[in-house]
């Protein structure tokens, strides 16, 4: 897809993409980062777009799947492991 084409297609679908991020997040400040970090993640990828693709499609597939890792990330950094556990005494 040409740059520019490709850069008014990610304008086109920012609002749809808002309210989707709204849903999964239910917190605006996180909505405002999920949607930046998924309009820059399609900007850094645009060479894997194929032009037989559904781009809406993508965009939304691209903005779950940085909401699922981010929420991994927070699970793993939350869990707490006591190394004191297996210590006999």
């Amino acid at each position: 897809m040409k740059s520019l084409s490709f850069r008014k297609d990610l304008i086109g679908v920012q609002e749809e993409l808002l309210r989707f991020a709204y849903k999964l997040t239910g917190n605006r400040e996180e909505t405002n980062d999920l949607l930046q970090e998924t309009s820059l993640k399609a900007l850094d990828n645009e060479e894997k777009f194929a032009l037989d693709t559904n781009f809406k499609r993508w965009m939304y597939t691209i903005m779950r799947n940085i909401f699922i890792n981010n929420y991994r990330k927070i699970v793993r950094e939350q869990t707490f492991v006591d190394p004191t556990d297996n210590i006999t005494t």
